[in-house]
């Protein structure tokens, strides 16, 4: 599992994390929700070592990430999807698989069959720019990339962004399956939080840097309070 213990994180005079705790367990899909300026690509930039928190530690099981190289991290078996997809426009789709395996012991053969087939569209378009894909293929791209390298924790930063909604289902249904299937640790950020929370079992809610709610991802989605006030879901 993920352990994040007490983290907190300076921009500057800006605080962007304030003694954040929680725990994202394995097989399981934890979203962390907010509004804008919550902290949550904060949260995840951190956990993947591209930020260095002011106080505080995160855990993969028993081997602490702190202060831990972000590509020795990566090695370690944690794939950080960031927001705006990040595929290399003017590279075909298979060589931006081929990219991401590059840096994990894996047959790439083997990879580039799995992610095909779990990616059929991704497999009809291999020899295509990704400048050509539309959002949602370069979402699926992004994801496929990231699972090329046969990860133990995959963190999904805004993935539904600019995406339509029926898009956004099917993307949702796909984490899902990703997280059973392959029994991930899955960190999901989303401001769309009732597609998130439909497909998590646990969830975290963070207002300016703060944890104010952490729980089952069912517990959140029924408080009247939390989804009126911090996360902008309508109360039915």
């Amino acid at each position: 599992m993920i352990r994040v213990t007490d983290l907190s994180v300076n921009y500057g005079a800006v605080r962007a994390l304030r003694e954040v705790s929680f725990e994202a367990p394995t097989g399981e899909i934890t979203a962390v929700l907010g509004a804008n300026g919550a902290g949550k690509t904060t949260l995840l930039r951190t956990i993947s070592g591209l930020v260095a928190p002011k106080t505080g530690e995160v855990a993969l099981d028993e081997t602490r990430l702190t202060g831990v190289a972000t590509e020795n991290i990566a090695r370690l078996g944690l794939a950080h999807v960031p927001e705006g997809r990040g595929v290399i426009a003017e590279l075909t789709v298979e060589e931006n698989l081929r990219l991401g395996a590059m840096a994990a012991k894996v047959d790439l053969a083997a990879g580039l069959a799995n992610q095909y087939e779990r990616f059929p569209a991704l497999r009809d378009r291999r020899r295509k720019l990704c400048a050509t894909l539309s959002g949602g293929e370069r979402q699926m791209l992004a994801m496929a990339r990231a699972l090329i390298a046969q990860p133990r924790v995959l963190l999904l930063d805004e993935p539904s962004l600019g995406l339509a909604p029926q898009i956004t289902a099917q993307l949702m249904h796909t984490i899902r399956d990703l997280c059973a299937s392959e029994h991930l640790t899955v960190i999901l950020v989303e401001q769309n939080a009732k597609s998130a929370l439909r497909i998590a079992h646990r969830a975290v809610v963070l207002h300016l840097g703060r944890a104010v709610a952490s729980g089952s991802a069912q517990d959140i989605a029924q408080d009247d309070d939390l989804r009126r006030y911090y996360l902008g879901v309508a109360v039915e």
